[in-house]
Formats: C-alpha cells, sequence, structure tokens
C-alpha cells in the first residue's frame, strides 16, 4: 500500500540514528512530511552534534520526500512546545508523534547517583510527556492523531542495572495507558513499543551486565522475555503502519516488535487469588500463602547468600 501516510506531518524524537532514523525515513517514503528531532547525544546524553539530524533530512530529501532538523531537547517543557511548533510552523499542522529519543545510565540501585537516575527519567519519562502533551493540544482541536511511545522489555520484565531506564519505560507503557484513555474520544490512538535491535544503545551495555542478565533469564531469550534480535530498521513497518489511518481501532496497547515479530503484550491481570470475609490476619497470611499464591512462583534473581 503505498503512500500510506500521504499528506500526513510526524515529528520523530531521537530520529538522527538508530530505530528513529529508520522510522522517518520509512514515514517519509511513505508520504509523511517529517521533524527529525535529534541533539545528536553520545548514548549517556553528554556531547551534542547537530548534524545527525540533519543528516537524516538531507537524505530525505534526497530521496524526494519532505524533512526538517530540530534540534531542541525533549527534556524540558519549553523544548517539547518548541518540537510541536516546529511542525506547525513548517507543514501547518501535526498528525503524528513518535517518541524514540533516549539515553542510558547503567548502574545497579546500591551505586546509582541522583543524577543517573534524574537525566535518564528527564530524557524518556519527561521527554515522552513533553512532546505528547504539547501535540494533544492540537490534536484535541482537529480531533484527530496519533501517539507512538517507546517502552521497554527492561520495565516489562525488568534487567539487572536499570532501575533508572526501567522505571522510565515502564513508566511510559501506563502513561500510553492513561493517554489513550484521555484522547480516545477525540479521534486519537496512543499505542507504545518496545522494541528489540540491535542499536547503539544496546551495544553499550557491559558485558559483565550482559552476563547477569544471562543468567538470571533477564534481558534475553526465556520463557517469559523475548530474545534481541533483527537491526533497528526492522521495527519502522509496524510503527509506520500504526501511524496510519489503517490503525484507527488500535488503541492502548503495548507492543513488543523485532524482526519479523510483532507481539501484541498482555494487560496487567489477576494471576492467582485468595480470599476471605473480612480482613487477612498475619498467621492466616503465613500459613495460606505458601501453598496457594506462593506456589512455583518464579524468582528473576534468586538470593547468592550461602546458608551456614
Amino acid at each position: 500500500m503505498a503512500n500510506l501516510l500521504q499528506d500526513k506531518v510526524a515529528i520523530v524524537t531521537g530520529s538522527g540514528r538508530g530505530i528513529g532514523r529508520g522510522i522517518a525515513m520509512l514515514m517519509a517514503a511513505e508520504g509523511a512530511k517529517v521533524v527529525v528531532v535529534d541533539l545528536g547525544v553520545n548514548v549517556d546524553g553528554t556531547g551534542m552534534d547537530q548534524s545527525f539530524a540533519q543528516q537524516v533530512v538531507n537524505e530525505i530529501a534526497e530521496a524526494g520526500g519532505a524533512a526538517v532538523a530540530c534540534v531542541e531537547s525533549v527534556a524540558t517543557m519549553s523544548g517539547g512546545e518548541t518540537i510541536v511548533q516546529t511542525a506547525v510552523d513548517n507543514y501547518g499542522k501535526l498528525d503524528i508523534v513518535v517518541t524514540c529519543a533516549g539515553i542510558l545510565r547503567d548502574r545497579m540501585v546500591f551505586n546509582m547517583t541522583e543524577e543517573e537516575w534524574d537525566d535518564v527519567i528527564a530524557v524518556h519519562m519527561k521527554g515522552t510527556f513533553s512532546v505528547v502533551k504539547n501535540a494533544c493540544i492540537l490534536y484535541r482541536q482537529q480531533r484527530s492523531g496519533r501517539v507512538i511511545t517507546f517502552s521497554s522489555t527492561s520495565g516489562l520484565y525488568g534487567n539487572s542495572g536499570q532501575a533508572n531506564y526501567g522505571a522510565a519505560k515502564d513508566g511510559i507503557a501506563g502513561f500510553t495507558r492513561v493517554v489513550a484513555r484521555d484522547m480516545g474520544r477525540y479521534g486519537v490512538t496512543a499505542n507504545a513499543i518496545s522494541p528489540a535491535a540491535a542499536t547503539r544503545m544496546t551495544g553499550s551495555v557491559p558485558d559483565e551486565a550482559r552476563a547477569l542478565r544471562a543468567a538470571r533469564g533477564i534481558g534475553g531469550a526465556s520463557a517469559t522475555a523475548p530474545r534481541l534480535r533483527g537491526e533497528g530498521d526492522d521495527v519502522a513497518p509496524f510503527v509506520t503502519w500504526l501511524a496510519s489511518d489503517e490503525s484507527a481501532h488500535v488503541n492502548g496497547r503495548v507492543f513488543h516488535v523485532t524482526e519479523g515479530l510483532v507481539s501484541m503484550m498482555n494487560e496487567p491481570e489477576p494471576v492467582k487469588t485468595i480470599s476471605k470475609d473480612g480482613k487477612w490476619t498475619v498467621d492466616e497470611l503465613a500459613r495460606v500463602f505458601p501453598s496457594t499464591l506462593g506456589m512455583e512462583l518464579f524468582n528473576p534473581a534468586p538470593s547468592q547468600v550461602r546458608e551456614e
């Protein structure tokens, strides 16, 4: 289906490289006018190189598409407002927001600094809110729009050494479900993507952390968590479809996307329940829990302390 996004205007944050770049390129190829948002920072958020955003814009233009670069920070409300305004100033409207921008500051929770926590939360969590909130002001007025945020298995399942990143990513999934409810009545949909692909960010994870996660069945192939496979560009087709008019019936969902695999993640629901008339006593719970809720519980990180 050619020109799926013809006459649409899209913002893609973090689109100077990696998954975001692939999304911006494909959306432009499908007819969208794209605001390429990227500060060109390192994986940890340091440094700045504005050429990355412009390079993607140039590539889109060379392929016959339309795009403009924006190097505002998503981590401030004024930055989010300016990003949205860039779309309006250049193309007169806004139809799609995709929030890929992110950084990593991995550290075990007992070593994590306040700055490492705040910086990651600011880019991922606040950076999603700053753009989506300002976009939704327009969406509410025009009675249409698409919001596509980026979660992660780090938040949905949990990865060692990523308390800041995991908290932000699981928070984004919850945020997206709420936006779906807030904005659905106005013809707007909001969905989240949990991607898995080889990118700069995944490549920056230390071997020691990879080994620890693998040993605990976290962040790799396991009975529950999907494995990492594919390249950044593999995520773009599903995101592009989700941004189109064809997906108007899809709202408030989280999808895991990697290579040729697209999985709709389950919604939180009770797995087991115990109940009684009145409240439980501690003694009753101590007696009942092990043979009911406590049976066959999976511990993602069993204790390494040896009993004497």
